[in-house]
């Protein structure tokens, strides 16, 4: 692949992922391609203590700090001996709510028994930036350090974002990615009483049947590096970052904009970053929530992007519902491993896709071996934000 018109080509060498279908990136994929699951999609028996020096340190980290550190251990490991100056080692994590268990829980503390009962670490805990933080503390990272907070895009951005800080000279590494946890009372009941989480309980992307999404939660982090120095130090190169965009919708706090309008942009200035062409894209992991005006403004975007004769699309929500800001980071993580097990997991749950979408070459049922090349992976949030990646295969 040409390098990015910004300039260095960026290799992707370290992969971490906790997932509510497996923690651990080999889990994580197993899942993927397996039956959708019943019930909610937490990460179920979560031990923090693997990845702490003791029980104190991971009750001062938040849940999605946690998630965080366990997807960057992991993805440090794969990545190996980086040899860079740490000042030139970045750290970009997204997140859609940051420490919402932490801070709700003290809110309760403080009704209930005072300000003086209050936690001195709640601030620590509950800010967005933390597991960024947490991160670049835990490796020693001196550059950059940064939290995007673009709701439902979080993750898509701050890889996107981590991109440019390689392909522009600024770092030779960044570990980019994102977190959420937001499994708590109120945060459930505002999203279900603005009608944004399916009654049913069902999270089936693009079928008729659709009638909001699932909540998920978890964390992906990928290891960006500059191409040259990758190959230089014999990394494992499992990917390579082709383009990346953003937009707004500057239409409405939380509905997509008529059409897909913000979607389209979105798609198209980050094939034209990639220097692509929409038919070189071999496949669309979509944002796809299951809800149903996103799911049909994305289907639309699509269309006008493709025509009839599209990519392979899949959505991964299918088995871990919506992970909020986390969720484009899985999903580029979803990306990888398709590429690396040439397969596109299936869309789990949908059984045929609504017809009143139009055409879309919707993966169904079983996985569908594929031949790897360029990925898209886009990302809508509350806000219109818009966030698309494209992703190739590496060595």
């Amino acid at each position: 692949m040409a390098a990015a018109p910004s300039g260095r080509r960026v290799a992707i060498t370290g992969l971490g992922v906790v997932g509510p279908c497996g923690v651990g990136k080999e889990a994580f994929w197993e899942g993927l391609i397996g039956p959708a699951p019943d019930g909610e999609r937490r990460v179920q028996d979560w031990d923090p203590s693997p990845y702490f020096t003791n029980p104190k340190e991971s009750r001062r980290a938040d849940r999605f700090t946690q998630f965080a550190i366990a997807a960057a251990i992991e993805a440090a490991e794969q990545a190996g001996e980086l040899g860079a100056d740490p000042a030139r080692i970045g750290t970009l994590i997204g997140t859609g709510t940051g420490g919402i268990g932490s801070m709700e829980k003290e809110i309760i503390v403080q009704h209930e028994k005072g300000s003086r009962r209050v936690s001195p670490f709640l601030v620590p805990m509950m800010m967005s930036n933390a597991a960024a933080a947490a991160v670049s503390m835990r490796m020693g990272f001196q550059g950059p350090c940064e939290a995007t907070v673009t709701a439902c895009a979080a993750g898509t951005h701050s890889i996107g974002n981590a991109m440019r800080m390689v392909a522009d000279g600024r770092c030779d590494v960044v570990f980019a990615g994102g977190s959420e946890s937001s499994f708590t009372p109120t945060a459930l009941a505002g999203f279900g009483n603005m009608t944004a989480l399916s009654t049913t309980g069902i999270s089936v992307p693009f079928d008729a049947r659709r009638d909001g999404f699932m909540m998920g939660e978890g964390a992906a982090v990928l290891v960006l590096e500059e191409w040259d120095r990758a190959i230089e130090r014999g990394a494992t190169i499992i990917g390579e970052m082709l383009g990346a965009a953003s937009t707004a919708d500057a239409h409405h706090i939380t509905a997509p904009a008529p059409g897909g309008s913000g979607a389209v942009r979105s798609m198209e200035l980050a094939m034209e970053h990639a220097g692509l062409s929409a038919r070189q894209i071999k496949h669309v992991n979509a944002h796809g929530t299951s809800t149903p005006k996103n799911d049909e403004a994305e289907a639309h975007a699509m269309a006008k992007i493709f025509g009839e004769d599209g990519p392979i699309v899949t959505s991964t929500k299918g088995i871990t519902g919506h992970a909020l800001g986390a969720a484009g980071a899985l999903e580029a993580a979803a990306v990888l491993l398709s590429i690396h097990h040439r397969l596109v997991p299936p869309t789990a749950g949908t059984v045929e896709t609504d017809p009143e979408l139009p055409n879309i070459d919707l993966v169904i049922g079983d996985p569908r071996p594929w031949e790897p090349g360029p990925s898209m992976s886009n990302s809508f949030g509350f806000g219109g934000h818009n966030g698309t990646i494209i992703i190739g295969p590496g060595q």
